[in-house]
């Protein structure tokens, strides 16, 4: 075994209380911070839950064995307190840390591991997260109901866990910190049975108190939470059934300290042009990309020459300005804020007239007839509209099917739509890795009958690169990958099956009163707020 990462030194000293964030103000402890939503929760188990509103109360009741550094994202060990991988990539060996308890005060162990993994994989939970374990030993077998557990996943002793991969997977950590790989106690499973999404008891910074369904969900400090200092508040509260425009008032007036479903459209305008409003709102980057895709099996976008058209017809500045500056333009498949993200990379420049020389070196200098698929929820229309008129520029007659979303998604998984705008179900990353962006949504994998590839682009040769990169899975050559991964997104944009739009950017509001680094009320993997890491100031 070769130790790539993490000497036991260095382990000991991530287990202390350096593990919560420097903050640029002192940290007080103590009060009761409010959310609100419009929906109520739908679950809180980490099996389960996949929706932005609860992931991050899943992980404030939950840990991984991984985690990230809050506001950021950084991979650090979380429940384990080291881990080593052979030096072929295919088995990875995590030390838990001593003293961890669960809510219910009985102490982690590595057969706690072992079965939380073994319930996500196993058919009868139907986790939408089961196909992310695939890399591991025996997963298909397991996945199928064909054995009772997957074989790759062991504990030695009650301390170590061992995971052996039936291939090198570079994304494995990123896996390892996803809530799907959060730890559960079996007991409190097997009580709750159905209810454990009710119910939930895991390791993490707060406890569920209360459930009020349809009015309130209460989080209290959990004493014994083995980041020494950490959480700083007492509790949090969620308000359930709140319209965003009255959670909005409600913020206003110093009720709520966080509207969670965001500024609503229709007063963010009001809310940037009021000075004392706009300097509450804390923006940042999201690892989202919103994007065109044209069906690369079908004419005319069979032709490279007609998708690059598409691309400089787009005029990217004026369809953010259609949703009031919430974007940033995307040159990319990959938002700004995830690795691997090309650097300088401008993509194609909005240039109508080379657009249209490129439409007759491809055999339709008069243009030609399309449909542009959309979701049917506001904005998308308008953005749908937007693209519609600079297609029109160059001679592209483009109308738009407007349809709810699930008959958006089936149309784009059966390859019957010739282009999409993904608004609404564009990509956010489940995980932030550049891998992420690349399988289910560019790869041949997902090119498939049902798949998310809605271009049904398929590039071999890139699958292998991808493959290639991934395989590179010690960390100290993770400058080496990220350059592997910018090749391959910089082949695709040549390609161009996609014309990437926009990065939404994240805009939270938060009452004068919550104090803590602004990166963790914009934090890449927990939306709309690190709970954990924020305080109150007075």
């Amino acid at each position: 075994m070769k130790k790539l990462i993490l000497s036991t030194a260095l382990a000991t000293l991530m287990a202390l209380p350096a593990l919560a964030p420097a903050q640029a103000q002192e940290a007080k402890h103590g009060g009761n911070m409010i959310v609100t939503y419009k929906d109520d929760v739908a679950t809180l188990d980490p099996a389960i839950g996949y929706d932005w509103q609860n992931w991050s109360m899943i992980k404030s009741v939950f840990d991984g064995l991984m985690d990230y550094e809050p506001g950021t994202t950084n991979l650090r060990p979380g429940l384990a307190e080291s881990y080593e991988i052979s030096e072929d990539g295919l088995t990875y060996t995590f030390k838990l840390r001593p003293g961890v308890k669960f809510h219910n005060g009985r102490e982690l162990v590595a057969d706690d591991v072992v079965y939380s993994i073994n319930r996500v994989i196993n058919p009868a939970t139907q986790s939408p997260g089961q196909g992310f374990f695939s890399m591991i030993e025996g997963y298909d077998e397991a996945a199928e109901g064909k054995a009772e557990t997957v074989s790759g996943v062991s504990a030695p002793d009650a301390t170590t866990v061992v995971f052996k991969l039936s291939r090198p997977d570079a994304t494995f950590l990123h896996i390892m910190a996803l809530n799907f790989s959060f730890i559960v106690p079996k007991e409190a499973v097997e009580e709750a049975g159905a209810d454990f999404g009710k119910k939930p008891v895991g390791t993490g910074a707060f406890k569920l108190t209360e459930w009020t369904l349809g009015q309130r969900l209460v989080f209290e400090k959990n004493e014994d939470y083995w980041v020494s200092g950490v959480p700083y508040l007492d509790s949090f509260t969620v308000e359930v059934g709140q319209e965003p425009v009255v959670a909005l008032l409600r913020a206003q007036n110093g009720e709520v300290d966080i509207p969670g479903d965001g500024i609503p459209p229709a007063k963010f305008v009001e809310v940037m042009k009021d000075e004392a409003q706009a300097s509450l709102v804390v923006e940042g980057g999201q690892l989202h990309t919103g994007y065109i895709t044209m069906n690369v099996t079908q004419a005319p976008f069979d032709k490279v020459e007609v998708r690059r058209a598409v691309n400089m017809a787009i005029n990217k500045d004026r369809i953010v300005q259609v949703i009031n500056g919430r974007a940033v333009p995307a040159s990319q498949p990959l938002p700004p804020s995830m690795p691997g993200y090309t650097e300088g990379y401008e993509g194609y420049k909005y240039d109508p007239e080379g657009a249209k020389k490129l439409l007759a070196d491809a055999g339709y200098a008069d243009g030609f007839d399309t449909e542009l698929f959309v979701m049917n929820t506001d904005p998308n229309p308008r953005i749908a509209q937007a693209i519609q008129q600079d297609l029109k520029a160059i001679g592209i007659n483009a109308s738009i099917k407007s349809l709810a979303q699930a008959n958006v998604i089936e149309a784009g998984g059966a390859g019957t739509a010739p282009m999409i705008w993904s608004g609404g179900m564009a990509w956010i990353a489940d995980f932030p890795d550049p891998a992420n962006f690349y399988g289910p949504i560019l790869g041949c994998g997902g090119a498939v009958e049902g798949g998310w590839n809605w271009s049904k682009y398929c590039n071999a040769d890139l699958d292998k690169l991808a493959a290639d990169a991934d395989s590179i899975v010690d960390p100290a050559k993770v400058d080496e990958r990220m350059a592997k991964w910018s090749e391959i997104y910089m082949k695709v944009m040549e390609d161009a099956p996609w014309a990437p739009v926009f990065n939404e950017q994240r805009f939270t509001l938060k009452s004068a009163r919550m104090g803590g680094d602004d990166a963790l009320y914009v934090d890449p993997v927990s939306i709309p707020v690190n709970y954990d890491y924020v305080f109150i100031k007075e």
